[in-house]
């Protein structure tokens, strides 16, 4: 098919970059053929390394339709010429203005280029055997050019990909040694300033939520390796030090270990072990009057916890377990509170002081005093929710003190 034309037509003006791709999409093609949608998914993976958006593939998705066959072939017609309002149809009803505009973005990043007519129109002239002998349109070879370099661009993002999985993963992995081992040494050794060392954790666990580039996850892996480091040195020489006032009996160890789970099941107040012995279950241990919803709108940092999102109590719940530990609450701490106000209320108060957390010297400290009004009868956590909504954030003081109504 013949091609009489490389400007473009109407106020659209030649420029270097222009000119370098007319170049490229008139070179030899390395392949004499290509499978479309393979090259279209291809593509697609390395969409960021031609600067493209999932809405310019959008259109060029369309523009593909129009191509008849399976694979664009070198020695065939890959101009396709589809009218705007064709187009726009293909392309799930896009406007004409943003069909323009991705078109644009197309031709910028030297995956199309245009063909342009003498009255700027699209179309096609055939010959006396019925078959195109001339068409103006848009060019589709210039994805037959490159489709190596297409593929090459996709494998590379796709072997980057797989090394910040592997990362995060690793990631992981080390955040969950750094709390096991810190819950560890906040219930057992005494002396290193483990709320600091908490506070340092929870700041690496927050910049480990935030999507990064392959390097700055690198420098964060480091950080966290280094941590450990520091928790299993400061493990070891505490634990040498206070080895010889331990108790040498295996059998009290082992029950001290049993009733020091933090996270165990047995330490939510239950209205029929509350019946079972006799007496009425606490007001604590009823599920709060709270929307759950309304909580997580009042603490929304709570969410960079939850691998899953937040939509049922036990969800909350299992997110406070997983943080407190980084906040510098103890074991003891966080039990004490589940056995007082009842593992859900107990959530919405832990959330609450990690939504605001800067302004807290000691997390464990206030909980425990927050524990101490519960077991007065003195505490509600409906006005520390609803002091955090308040757009008056020197309401938001309240919160500290755990007023109730």
């Amino acid at each position: 098919m013949e091609i009489l034309t490389t400007t473009p037509f109407g106020p659209r003006r030649m420029s270097y970059e222009l000119l370098k791709q007319e170049t490229v999409a008139t070179a030899p093609a390395p392949l004499p053929q290509s499978d479309k949608w393979g090259l279209f998914r291809e593509l697609c993976a390395a969409r960021t390394a031609f600067g493209l958006s999932d809405r310019d593939l959008t259109v060029l998705s369309a523009l593909l339709s129009f191509h008849p066959g399976k694979d664009l072939e070198d020695a065939g017609a890959l101009i396709v010429f589809p009218s705007n309002a064709a187009l726009s149809q293909r392309a799930h009803g896009m406007a004409e203005s943003t069909l323009r505009r991705h078109l644009a973005a197309l031709v910028r990043a030297g995956v199309i280029r245009r063909h342009d007519s003498p009255n700027g129109k699209r179309y096609a002239a055939r010959g006396a055997d019925g078959s195109i002998a001339r068409a103006f349109g848009f060019d589709l070879r210039p994805l037959l050019v490159r489709a190596e370099e297409i593929a090459r661009a996709a494998q590379a993002l796709r072997e980057t990909e797989e090394r910040k999985r592997r990362l995060r993963e690793e990631i992981t992995l080390l955040k969950r040694d750094a709390i096991k081992l810190l819950d560890y040494g906040t219930e057992t050794l005494k002396g290193p300033d483990w709320g600091g060392l908490g506070a340092t954790l929870l700041d690496l666990h927050r910049r480990s939520r935030h999507k990064a580039d392959i390097e700055t996850a690198h420098a964060l892996r480091d950080e966290l390796r280094a941590f450990l480091a520091q928790l299993r040195d400061l493990i070891a020489s505490n634990t040498s030090s206070e080895s010889e006032n331990m108790s040498g009996n295996d059998s009290d160890s082992e029950r001290h270990y049993q009733n020091s789970k933090p996270d165990s099941s047995c330490l939510e107040p239950c209205m029929e072990n509350a019946r079972a012995a006799g007496g009425a279950a606490p007001p604590q241990s009823i599920e709060p009057r709270l929307p759950l919803m309304l909580v997580v709108k009042a603490c929304p940092d709570i969410l960079d916890y939850a691998e899953d999102g937040i939509r049922r109590w036990s969800d909350l719940c299992h997110a406070a377990d997983f943080v407190r530990g980084m906040m510098g609450v103890s074991p003891d701490a966080w039990q004490e509170a589940i056995q007082t106000m009842g593992r859900p209320t107990a959530a919405i108060a832990l959330v609450c002081i990690l939504q605001r957390i800067q302004h807290i010297r000691s997390p464990g400290g206030y909980l425990r005093s927050l524990t101490r009004k519960a077991a007065d009868g003195a505490f509600s956590p409906g006005p520390m929710v609803m002091a955090l909504l308040s757009p008056d954030r020197r309401i938001v003081d309240s919160c500290q003190h755990g007023a109730v109504p």
